[in-house]
């Protein structure tokens, strides 16, 4: 809803906007979420932007940039006419605060000004929203499909893009088809403009991936070499996406919780912890302290599992093959907590809106107890039998390394923002789901090599050992979901005694709950970076439209701009050492 306030009750940045270029220029949106929402015209979209990126305490990072098809929106409150709307979501550590700029469009123009010379990792995004949506971004420099093949038809997060297979006329491939789907899969490098030689000799262009173990899933990186010297790069991604924000707009609020554990999918929980706070944003519903500390303990085991993978395959990939051994080993004691707690393993999908799923069963203090005891023990024989190996520090101090203000200019997060020196962790920075009653550090370093984000990673996992045996020690009595009809589902004990709850747990179950018409976004401090779902509801048991913002989309649009000039080995550990999966990237 659009709303006009006293000049002293608006937030800092919205007054230093109006100040700029007038209250006349923007309209104010009310969200759910509190983050300052401002629409502007196409015509001065660029002007403020680039004053954001260089006001006093200036929004330096584009953290998000997406886009909206509003043609079957029906409750917008007052909100600019549009058919299609583009968002830029920016944020500031300095202020510790977040922006949200939207421009409308109508479909009879849909293009916008590239922002790619204020903040170069908008070139990706730009590149997703062309795909996903077909609104056109004028002065890009290459704005072809991303996610899907070159060859692909129409543009399917738009409404009247068909949801489901079913929808389409069977798929047929036949001989000359798939020569050109092989044809459209050919680097050409004057395309994304290289040369291959020189007057004296040619340039090799080498694909590693889609399918190599380096690689680390489905992605490929065209390499442009001059013998082992990487001169360019283009990283190739969508060989994993599988329209997950499409498929929001047909699952109820709540069965698109296990969507969730499959985007980043050796998160867990933690890919459901923003999307239910998020959802409980639009609802109204406050959780029990004792849900907030379960998922605190159960979200701070799965940075710990993710984080043991990383570990092994890092030094995996710098020649030490034994670790990797024992840290599976490893992560499957975590998962026998994790299984006895939540009944699953890697994809429990455990969360709830407004809880967990159920209580914690009787002796899980037990087992948290032994594995918190257990693993630092563990971490030292690690640090000292692989972290401090001589040909390990050899291969990594000094890679790939990249300073505090560069990770920001690409939107990097999480301890790849943290190897810099930065010290912004969202659990300190904006806690939620209780993180403000733990005691714990934020580990940070200061060469932003391959490294040092393995030493921060590490002792990340300290730290969550940390937090863990607080959660055990400190465990709030009390109920594990919140008593709010629209939590889903209620209580199955008081379906037997309110007819009014027995109603509402039927229709929960069966359409699922309505959730009121608005806009919420929730970032949270995952075990790859900061990760966010802004929804929009419109007074459905659907979302109207469900963005995903992952910390590894940003992350491999960085790498060129860091290892080109340095040796393929360098590339390898470099890969090692941002901890990406693929289908948090792809979506």
């Amino acid at each position: 809803m659009a709303e006009h306030t006293a000049d002293t009750q608006l937030p800092e940045v919205v007054r230093e906007l109006y100040a700029q270029f007038g209250a006349e220029t923007f309209v104010l949106q009310a969200t759910k979420d509190d983050v300052p929402t401002l629409w502007v015209g196409r015509d001065k979209l660029v002007e403020v932007l680039r004053f954001l990126r260089h006001v006093s305490r200036p929004y330096s990072m584009l953290y998000d940039l997406s886009a909206m098809d509003e043609r079957l929106r029906q409750h917008r409150y007052g909100l600019p006419a549009a058919d299609f709307s583009v968002f830029y979501h920016l944020l500031s550590i300095e202020r510790n605060s977040d922006v949200r700029i939207k421009v409308a469009l109508s479909a009879d123009s849909l293009h916008v000004p590239s922002v790619i010379n204020i903040w170069p990792n908008a070139n990706w995004y730009e590149r997703e929203v062309w795909d996903l949506f077909g609104i056109e971004f004028d002065g890009h420099p290459l704005l072809v499909r991303i996610m899907l093949p070159r060859t692909w038809t129409g543009h399917p997060l738009r409404k009247d893009y068909p949801a489901r297979a079913t929808e389409f006329d069977p798929f047929m491939l036949d001989a000359a088809k798939q020569d050109a789907e092989q044809e459209a899969l050919r680097f050409n490098p004057e395309e994304w403009g290289m040369k291959r030689g020189t007057k004296d000799e040619d340039f090799m262009f080498l694909n590693l991936g889609p399918n190599h173990p380096s690689a680390h899933g489905a992605f490929r990186i065209v390499l442009q070499l001059d013998g082992e010297e990487i001169v360019d790069c283009v990283p190739d991604i969508g060989y994993h996406h599988r329209g997950a924000e499409k498929m929001a707009e047909r699952q109820s609020w709540h069965s698109f919780i296990p969507y969730t554990d499959r985007i980043d999918y050796l998160g867990g929980v933690m890919n459901n912890l923003p999307y239910v706070l998020a959802v409980e944003k639009l609802a109204g519903i406050k959780v029990p302290a004792r849900v907030q500390t379960i998922r605190v303990m159960m979200a701070e085991f799965f940075r710990i599992t993710s984080h043991l993978l990383f570990l092994g395959t890092y030094i995996q990939d710098v020649g030490g093959m034994t670790p990797i051994f024992f840290m599976f080993t490893d992560r499957m004691k975590a998962y026998d907590v994790i299984e006895a707690i939540t009944g699953g393993r890697m994809h429990p999908a455990w969360f709830r809106i407004g809880g967990v799923a159920h209580d914690l069963p009787q002796g899980w203090d037990r087992l948290v107890r032994e594995f918190v005891e257990w693993l630092p023990k563990r971490l030292d024989e690690y640090v000292k039998a692989a972290i401090k190996n001589g040909i390990l520090r050899a291969r990594t101090i000094g890679t790939a390394q990249y300073n505090s203000e560069q990770a920001i200019a690409w939107g990097v997060t999480g301890a790849g923002l943290r190897a810099t020196g930065i010290d912004y962790d969202l659990r300190k920075a904006r806690p939620y789901s209780g993180y403000e009653n733990f005691d714990f550090e934020v580990p940070i370093a200061h060469n932003g090599d391959a490294y040092d984000r393995c030493l921060v990673r590490i002792e990340e996992m300290r730290q969550s050992i940390r937090i863990i045996k607080q959660c055990l020690e400190n465990m709030p009595a009390g109920d594990y979901k919140a008593d709010h009809p629209l939590t889903c589902p209620p209580p199955k004990e008081k379906t037997l005694q309110h007819i009014e709850t027995l109603i509402t747990h039927f229709l929960s179950v069966s359409w699922g709950p309505v959730m009121p018409a608005g806009e919420a976004c929730q970032l949270i401090e995952a075990t790859k970076g900061i990760n966010s779902y802004y929804l929009t509801s419109d007074n459905a048991t659907m979302s109207y439209r469900t963005r995903i913002r992952t910390p590894s989309f940003a992350h491999l649009q960085q790498i060129p701009s860091v290892i080109n000039g340095s040796m393929i080995p360098d590339l390898i550990a470099y890969l090692a050492s941002i901890d990406f999966v693929m289908a948090d990237v792809d979506r």
